[in-house]
């Protein structure tokens, strides 16, 4: 007689980090993109508005 391919119980995770994964990635993530909003915000106060500006205006003049 022919077994089936799946087990009749899914085999659960029982370790202390089942569930953790995901949610870390995700705070990783945002943690991530946090420091690049940061990071730029401080470039900008920095340099001012005037270099983003050029930078900008320069990657569109370079694509079109």
């Amino acid at each position: 007689m022919a077994q089936p391919l799946h087990p009749a119980h899914p085999v659960s995770d029982n370790s202390p980090t089942a569930g953790r994964t995901p949610s870390m990635l995700v705070l990783a993530g945002a943690g991530l993109g946090g420091l690049i909003v940061i990071g730029a915000l401080a470039l900008w106060f920095h340099y001012g508005t005037q270099v983003f500006f050029e930078m900008i205006r320069t990657g569109f003049a370079a694509c079109f």
